[in-house]
């Protein structure tokens, strides 16, 4: 890892720029009034990089990857999220589809990530 550590990572970039989009299109109409379901996809939204960065940060790989496995789980619940959002008309249908595209394409990378750093240790 370089002197950026987990910066560096392609996956914890791309959950950074999707926790940032998140906070943008979370401001916008109905969505921005409704505080709890607001607060909650943020929340997880912002779950999924920190976990990541705290994981790449921890001592063992066998640490490393229970909070890469956290993150996998925030993806999902940002997905929930955002299906449930798109139902009720929060979300418009091109939002809602590149909010799915990047919750599981982020969720694949994390399975390659998990996997990759399995192989140090039986599980």
């Amino acid at each position: 890892m370089g002197k950026d550590g987990f910066k560096e990572l392609k996956v914890w970039q791309k959950a950074k720029d999707l926790s940032v989009y998140i906070y943008k299109i979370t401001n916008i109409g109905n969505f921005g009034k409704d505080y709890s379901l607001k607060d909650q996809i943020r929340r997880a939204a912002v779950s999924i990089p920190s976990n990541i960065a705290e994981g790449d940060e921890r001592e063992t790989d066998k640490e490393a990857v229970r909070f890469f496995y956290i993150a996998k789980g925030s993806s999902a619940e940002v997905l929930t999220q955002a299906i449930i959002a798109f139902e009720i008309g929060y979300l418009d249908k091109e939002t809602f589809e590149l909010l799915e595209q990047r919750c599981k394409e982020i969720s694949g990378m994390l399975s390659n990530l998990i996997k990759a750093r399995s192989k140090t240790f039986k599980p």
